[in-house]
C-alpha cells in the first residue's frame, strides 16, 4: 500500500506553504498535483512555490516538463506514481499537493483506457462552433458538463471524440474504472480538501494576480518561446499576450486574469466537492500555525510517519 497524503483545493487557499511546512515537520516528500506548475518557466504566470517554500522539502513534478510537451492525466498519473514509489522506497511518505482535479482523481481512480485521437473525426469536430459542440456534447453526455470546461475548445472537442469513438460518456470514461472493473494502480485517497471562504478566497486571488504583474510576469510572458497545445491553456497566458499585442490595455489585463482566476477556482471547488471524498478543513478559521499542526497530526495518524 502507497504512504501518501493529499493536501488538495483551489487556487490560492495557501496549500504550497501549509505541505512544505507539514513536510519538513515529518520528513516527507512533495508530489506537484498542478497542470501547469508541472512546466519549466513561467514561474511567476503559474504561481509556483516560492523558493523558499521549495527549500524546506524535496519536490517533484514541479518545473520538470518542456511547455512545448502536452500532458495529460493518464501522463501525470503514470509519473506521479513513479514518484511517489520512489518516495516510499526511501521509507518517507508522498503528500500530493494541488489543484488539478483529474490529475489527483487519476492518481486515487486510475483511468480508463481512452481511445487515440481521430484525425479525420477531430478534424469535422473543429468546424463547429462552442455553442454546437456544447449541444451535442449536452445530448451524448449530459453530466460532461461538471466535469470539463465548456469553453475549452479542445477539451470539448475531445470530450465528444471520445463519446463517439467509444459509444460510451465521456465522463464515465474519465471515472477511473478500465476494463477490469477495478481502478488503475491506485493511490489511497487520504488526505483533506482545503478551501477559503468565498470573500477571503477572492481577495487573496485578486491580490496574487496584483503581485503577480509586480514580480514581472509581463517579461516572463514576452521571453516565453513557444508552447504546446496543453500549456497554451495557462490562466493569464492569453490575456498577457494580448496586452504585448496591444489589443488590451494593463488595467484590463489584470481585471481580466483575475476574473478567469476567480472562476477556475470556483469549478475547481466544485469539483472536490463532488468528486472526492477528502475531508473538508476551512483554512478561514484556523491560523497558518494551526493548519499545520492538524495536518500534521492527520497525516500521522492516516499514513503513519515512521520515527
Amino acid at each position: 500500500m502507497r504512504r501518501a497524503f493529499f493536501i488538495v483545493g483551489p487556487t490560492a487557499t495557501g496549500k504550497s506553504e501549509l505541505a512544505a511546512d507539514v513536510a519538513r515537520e515529518i520528513d516527507a516528500e512533495i508530489v506537484g498535483a498542478d497542470a501547469f506548475q508541472i512546466y519549466q518557466g513561467l514561474d511567476f504566470l503559474t504561481a509556483k512555490p516560492h523558493p523558499s517554500t521549495l527549500a524546506k522539502a524535496p519536490h517533484h513534478l514541479i518545473g520538470t516538463t518542456h511547455v512545448s510537451e502536452d500532458m495529460n492525466a493518464e501522463k501525470y498519473r503514470r509519473t506521479a506514481s513513479r514518484a511517489i514509489d520512489e518516495i516510499n522506497s526511501r521509507g518517507k511518505v508522498a503528500i500530493i499537493v494541488g489543484g488539478s482535479g483529474l490529475y489527483v482523481k487519476a492518481l486515487t481512480d486510475g483511468l480508463a483506457p481512452l481511445p487515440a485521437p481521430d484525425p479525420t473525426l477531430r478534424q469535422k469536430l473543429n468546424t463547429m462552433s462552442l455553442d454546437e459542440l456544447r449541444s451535442r456534447l449536452e445530448n451524448l453526455d449530459p453530466g460532461a458538463g461538471e466535469k470539463i470546461d465548456t469553453k475549452n475548445r479542445r477539451r470539448l472537442v475531445r470530450a465528444l471524440e471520445i463519446c463517439l469513438l467509444t459509444g460510451k460518456p465521456a465522463s464515465a470514461a474519465v471515472a477511473g474504472v478500465g476494463d477490469s472493473g477495478r481502478p488503475e494502480s491506485p493511490v489511497p485517497a487520504t488526505g483533506v480538501f482545503v478551501f477559503r471562504d468565498r470573500e477571503e478566497l477572492y481577495r487573496r486571488i485578486n491580490q496574487r494576480v496584483e503581485a503577480m504583474f509586480e514580480q514581472g510576469v509581463i517579461e516572463e510572458v514576452r521571453a516565453a518561446k513557444a508552447t504546446g497545445a496543453t500549456a497554451l491553456q495557462m490562466t493569464g497566458l492569453r490575456q498577457i499576450r494580448e496586452l504585448l499585442n496591444g489589443c488590451i490595455s494593463l488595467s484590463q489585463c489584470i481585471a481580466d486574469i483575475q476574473q478567469a482566476t476567480r472562476r477556475y477556482a470556483k469549478r475547481q471547488l466544485t469539483w472536490f466537492r463532488r468528486q472526492t471524498n477528502f475531508s473538508p478543513l476551512n483554512l478561514s478559521l484556523l491560523s497558518h500555525n494551526e493548519a499545520r499542526l492538524l495536518l500534521r497530526v492527520r497525516a500521522e495518524l492516516l499514513v503513519g510517519v515512521k520515527e
